[in-house]
């Protein structure tokens, strides 16, 4: 049996609540049960090992059962943005060419990406219409259980996490069963989590932060109470009291929207006892007010990359004040380095890019050997980040040479926007770059050289009716001409230099 299912079958016999949503809740007992089903579901149709499930479901029993029942199975996992539409589902499926897709009923964007396929995949339907013969109900809850299999080794693969759009060659990145495992163990090291917690989750479970919640809480038996989103603060807020939750993960515009939008202090969270921040740095002035606002939950500052399975550094709460800004010290089985242009290792406190190596690094990307060859060097990973590492082995982070915009809890590509874009008339030439915004970190802004009339409101109508909401620009510019190398490449960098420094229009 594949590793964490193995640390979810230890819990198999307890009557504790494991995953409780808004109106329903489900047992670990029942939990364990569901996925057996679901591989029993699975190996009725022939899935196994070597094959991919595509997940396209919001946090959900379902998402879990279908997850930890593919692994049962043999099958590798492909979560997929349920927020993303048709054109980013149609790449996504037909780069990992997945044998079931497991999907929301009644939608269109599935609907269309399927349609769009040469060979569409088996499909499931989880939701509440019952009545097709594809459904969850018909399917999964018909089945019968199926015994875990015993040949499922820790190399093999148990995650494929894209990490971008509609690009060229899409990066998915590989996970396999030893990397989670390794990234539990690292996380459970410093956080010290036992049956005794439980957490309100408001990170999709599709990207590698919410995934990492998930896990880590199961390993140990904890209860994960699932929320939607952060639309609604005083919502959350009051399901965190409510719950008597013990732990909170979030991105920095999560912590940002609680203390602007909810008085913390008029609601019980005596129960909390550690917060974890990870997905880009958080202002020093939000820590300290979340620190003011909560002095009895322990805030761990977090750093890491879906290519490292999730974490790579964490800074101890009783470190906080005196390496405020840092990323803290290297996990339990990560070693971090920084090197030179040229490879060789920097000097302390010099800037240079931050290299990994541990059990938790990826294996590659899936089918992309380009882009592995590129980021892979003798077992290190190539972050893509600028940092120093202190006189105290404590990480600090500069920059970073990716263009990847870091929105909330989003990672957005800009190509995949500017694509969009382009297909609208008037439009001559556009570039895509993220700005620093308080609450977000970052904010999209679309800089377009335009002919006619083409104005704001059109643009933004175009990107809705095609894209995320998340991956429509917050600004939205018109400008004579983009800065450009001698070859004819956009100087990306120049452009969100420039935007920075004249603010929008």
């Amino acid at each position: 049996m594949s590793l964490l299912p193995a640390r979810l079958a230890a819990h198999a016999q307890s009557q504790r609540v494991a995953i409780a949503e808004s109106t329903r809740s489900i047992s670990y007992n029942a939990l364990w049960a569901a996925v057996l089903r679901f591989a029993g579901a699975l190996a009725q149709r022939g899935i196994g090992s070597g094959d991919r499930v595509a997940l396209l479901l919001p946090n959900s029993i379902e998402a879990v059962v279908a997850c930890y029942g593919s692994w049962i199975a043999g099958a590798a996992v492909v979560p997929l943005n349920v927020q993303a539409r048709a054109r980013d589902h149609t790449v996504w499926l037909r780069h990992a060419e997945p044998r079931l897709l497991v999907h929301q009923t009644a939608s269109a964007d599935v609907d269309e990406a399927l349609a769009a396929l040469e060979f569409p995949p088996l499909t499931i339907a989880a939701g509440a219409d019952s009545a097709h013969a594809h459904s969850w109900a018909a399917v999964v809850d018909a089945c019968a259980a199926v015994a875990p299999a015993s040949a499922a080794h820790a190399t093999d693969l148990a995650l494929i996490l894209y990490t971008s759009g509609t690009t060229g060659s899409p990066k998915g990145v590989m996970l396999s069963h030893a990397n989670l495992a390794a990234n539990v163990a690292s996380i459970l090291d410093y956080l010290q989590l036992s049956d005794a917690d439980s957490i309100v989750s408001v990170l999709p479970f599709y990207y590698s932060y919410g995934a990492s919640v998930l896990h880590t809480h199961l390993a140990v038996g904890a209860r994960v109470c699932l929320e939607a989103n952060v639309v609604f603060p005083q919502v959350l807020v009051e399901r965190l009291a409510r719950e008597r939750a013990t732990g909170f993960s979030g991105v920095p515009s999560t912590y940002a929207l609680l203390l602007d939008r909810v008085s913390l202090a008029a609601h019980d969270l005596s129960a909390l006892r550690y917060l974890t921040q990870a997905g880009g740095a958080m202002p020093a002035a939000t820590t300290a007010r979340l620190r003011l606002a909560l002095p009895h939950a322990r805030l761990f500052v977090m750093y890491g990359q879906t290519e490292a399975t999730a974490r790579l550094t964490w800074l101890p709460p009783e470190q906080l004040e005196a390496k405020l800004g840092s990323v803290g010290r290297p996990i339990v089985g990560v070693r971090i380095t920084i090197r030179r242009e040229d490879g060789s290792a920097a000097a302390t406190d010099e800037v240079g890019e931050v290299w990994a190596q541990g059990a938790n690094v990826m294996r590659g990307y899936w089918r992309n050997q380009e882009a592995t060859a590129a980021v892979l060097h003798d077992g290190w990973l190539k972050t893509g980040d600028l940092g120093r590492m202190d006189a105290d082995g404590v990480l600090w982070l500069v920059g970073r040479r990716s263009d990847m915009i870091k929105t909330g809890a989003h990672r957005v590509h800009p190509i995949d926007v500017e694509e969009a874009i382009a297909e609208l008339g008037g439009v001559v030439e556009v570039a895509v770059v993220g700005i620093d915004d308080a609450v977000l970190g970052q904010v999209i802004r679309a800089c377009i050289v335009r002919r006619g009339n083409l104005d704001e409101n059109t643009v933004r109508a175009h990107c809705r009716a095609r894209l995320a909401a998340y991956k429509i620009p917050k600004q939205v510019v018109f400008v004579e001409a983009l800065p450009k190398t001698a070859s004819g490449k956009i100087k990306r960098a120049e452009v969100a230099a420039q935007a920075a420094s004249t603010g929008a229009n």
